[in-house]
């Protein structure tokens, strides 16, 4: 067995740290925070829908951020910061091109229907519950959208993703409490995918961790990697920074830490480039009426045309999306906020105890083209699990499961062309 460092204690990290250590080595976890999924993991969409993972780069989305500066609801924001990362940006324009748009949707979901049969696999295995539910309907309110969804079931169908057309009465069959007063053109079932508390489920899969020898470091973080020596890294206490540096050697590093650090990136990551698009959420809890006694989704909906979701956590609904740049992390606008509010009432007016509800912001570290960068970053034992952007849990088991192999010497069961470094270079 091999000892090996884990960067990160996100969805992708523990999902990581889990995967080599039922592969039999010995791993660490090091987390400046004091506990797992508690930055970008901790109120996330919750949405695992293989067969609705897409790049954020489409051929549609420059369009659409332009026709968003003259909107009240838009759903991208660019903050006076976006033009801070101007080469993050020319690539973004380039991959919004069709054929690089298809290659990556085609890479992103083949990853993501890998993932979910393995999260799947672990959810029986371990008995992990998280307050899942299956079943995912995209409403299309107008004709834009039902036109560009329809011209992506072909693919659909290609990667034998199941889903079915809906119109009229039949969207309610699904989601009986969606309110009729909203203008809907038709709708996209989605019955494999689910719903879930990624938080819930990362606390779930490090309690397993743990019991196949994980250690988590938390409050500790790590400074910088070795030069001299490959698989070194250098870390001290978070919340001490005149401690002295630790020194430490493993046999491989793995960086799950959402964006690239400059502290952990040398001269071989230059050409990679992910850019925080963060993202809102709202939870509340379910308001029980004798009228109506669930007023809420039975499991997920995403509503295409705000890029907003509403998805079911126990007696509770978390309402997320938006997509934000070039803002601060710890500052959260009214606009986006309102937007969530205002997507929740269209499709499930007075559902929520509005008064209780819980708000947060987290980033969404996003490579220019949409793929994440799963394999070897370039020096000797130091590799890359990073950058999946809004798609975090979706792809994290199969990511991690790649790693996994790799790092074991063996050919990953998905064809995983397109996610490395190498399609940077």
């Amino acid at each position: 067995s091999l000892q090996i460092a884990v960067i990160g204690a996100g969805i992708i990290g523990v999902t990581t740290a889990y995967e080599l250590a039922a592969d039999g080595h010995e791993v660490t976890v090091f987390e400046r925070l004091q506990a797992v999924a508690s930055a970008a993991s901790f109120a996330n969409a919750g949405v695992v829908a293989a067969g609705y993972v897409s790049p954020w780069a489409a051929p549609w989305m420059p369009l659409k951020v332009a026709a968003g500066l003259f909107s009240r609801h838009p759903a991208v924001h660019l903050g006076a910061g976006t033009l801070a990362q101007p080469r993050w940006l020319s690539s973004y324009l380039l991959a919004c091109r069709k054929g690089p748009h298809l290659a990556n949707r085609r890479r992103m979901q083949g990853l993501a229907l890998y993932s979910r049969e393995r999260l799947d696999s672990l959810t029986r295995s371990l008995d992990l519950d998280y307050e899942q539910r299956s079943g995912y309907l995209v409403l299309l309110r107008g004709d834009v959208e039902a036109q560009r969804a329809r011209k992506g079931l072909p693919l659909l169908d290609e990667l034998g993703v199941s889903h079915q057309w809906l119109e009229g009465d039949a969207v309610h069959r699904h989601e009986p409490a969606l309110s009729r007063q909203t203008k809907l053109s038709a709708g996209l079932w989605l019955p494999n995918e689910r719903v879930g508390n990624c938080r819930q489920f990362a606390h779930a899969l490090k309690g397993k961790a743990q019991e196949l020898g994980v250690n988590f470091r938390f409050g500790t973080e790590v400074l910088r990697l070795s030069e001299s020596h490959p698989g070194g890294l250098y870390w001290r206490p978070a919340d001490h920074p005149k401690q002295a540096i630790t020194p430490q050697g493993f046999d491989a590093v793995v960086l799950c830490t959402g964006q690239l650090p400059q502290s952990l990136a040398g001269r071989w990551a230059k050409r990679i480039r992910i850019q925080p698009v963060f993202g809102y959420s709202m939870t509340a809890t379910i308001r029980h009426q004798e009228t109506m006694p669930d007023p809420g989704p039975r499991s997920g909906v995403m509503d295409e045309r705000f890029k907003v979701s509403i998805t079911r956590l126990g007696q509770r609904v978390r309402v997320a999306g938006m997509a934000e740049m070039g803002t601060q992390a710890d500052f959260l606008r009214e606009a986006p906020l309102n937007t969530l509010y205002k997507v929740l009432d269209d499709w499930f007016p007075g559902s929520v105890e509005v008064s209780k509800a819980q708000h947060w912001k987290g980033a969404r570290p996003m490579t220019a083209d949409g793929p994440p960068l799963v394999g070897p970053a370039g020096p000797p034992k130091v590799w890359l699990n990073l950058g999946h952007g809004s798609s975090g849990w979706a792809l994290s088991c199969g990511s991690a499961r790649v790693i996994a192999d790799k790092i074991g010497g063996r050919i990953p069961a998905l064809d995983i062309e397109g996610l490395g470094i190498e399609r940077l270079l």
